[in-house]
């Protein structure tokens, strides 16, 4: 069977922009590579941060620096200014998010935008703290962790404040309250103190200091469940429906199940959480189980392996 000359020269077209395509990959994966040995872009993730970050003294000097010379554009606190976007307001998400993105960002500018390159007003070492400032009004308290003993921290956790009885750390200690292994990877040191020292403390959401969401206390609802025959259980609401509800008793920890139309519930507005650590424990005491309260973390687990049985080397 003969083949049109027009579909061979087509079919040579298409072996000829296969081969082009092919070719072209391969002089971009061995661009890459060669970037990657010269030093060029990011390094690789999981490679050690800067010591600027997560350092108090350098974040304190990139705040400085931030109010000096970055806040006329962007705001105090990153909340945004006339002239230029919040780079830590609430919910807004970030295109350069990195530490190297953030560096790059400031050290040499947005071309085409009104950004401009910092490289000739400070140093390398200046742009890595405002940039550690920076990481720290966005991140979380694991971040900025308070400063303090954080071992001694651990020791009143689990001793004189008696955290434990109530809150799980890393499958120890109690379960009445929420699991606080991830604690300083979900809350900011401030919304930690408050958490601590106020009975309605605000909830930052993940952006800014000043952009605050007040959580309702839809979870661990202390209730008071009288039965029929007159039994009282004082506990902590689990799950309710218009038909039943589920209470984790306070001082025997079983898991009662009622049916509504035959007991009467009072939901006590007071929390379960004592509100004055600060009081209840002394200055040093108190600082230092912040500085161990702000290090609680999990860290994400690992992205899932490429298709195809990974990326290449």
């Amino acid at each position: 069977m003969r083949i049109p000359a027009m579909a061979r020269r087509q079919s040579r077209e298409q072996n000829a922009n296969g081969i082009l395509l092919w070719a072209l990959g391969s002089w971009l994966l061995v661009s890459i590579s060669l970037t990657a040995q010269r030093g060029g872009g990011p390094p690789a993730a999981g490679g050690p941060a800067h010591p600027a970050i997560g350092n108090r003294e350098a974040i304190a000097e990139g705040e400085k620096l931030y109010n000096e010379t970055c806040t006329s554009c962007h705001g105090k606190d990153g909340t945004g200014g006339e002239l230029g976007p919040p780079v830590a307001s609430q919910n807004r998400r970030y295109l350069r998010r990195t530490d190297n993105e953030l560096f790059d960002t400031i050290k040499n500018g947005i071309t085409g935008t009104q950004m401009p390159p910092y490289a000739g007003q400070f140093t390398d070492d200046q742009i890595w703290r405002i940039t550690a400032y920076i990481r720290g009004l966005r991140g979380t308290a694991i971040d900025t962790p308070a400063a303090g003993n954080a071992a001694n921290g651990e020791s009143i956790f689990w001793g004189k404040g008696t955290c434990g009885s109530c809150h799980m750390v890393k499958g120890k200690g109690g379960i009445l309250g929420p699991d606080l292994s991830n604690l300083g990877g979900t809350r900011k040191v401030q919304n930690i103190f408050d958490a601590l020292t106020q009975e309605q403390h605000k909830i930052a959401a993940d952006g800014g200091t000043h952009d605050v969401t007040l959580l309702p206390m839809t979870t661990y609802q202390p209730v008071r469940v009288t039965t029929a025959e007159g039994k009282i259980i004082d506990g902590v609401l689990k799950n309710e429906d218009s038909f039943s509800l589920q209470v984790l008793g306070r001082s025997d920890l079983n898991l009662y199940r009622f049916k509504r139309a035959a007991v009467k519930v009072f939901y006590d507005p007071n929390s379960l959480m004592p509100h004055d650590w600060d009081k209840r424990l002394n200055a040093t005491e108190f600082q230092d189980l912040m500085a161990f309260l702000t290090r609680l973390y999990v860290p994400p687990p690992p992205p899932p392996p490429a298709r195809g049985g990974g990326g290449v080397g």
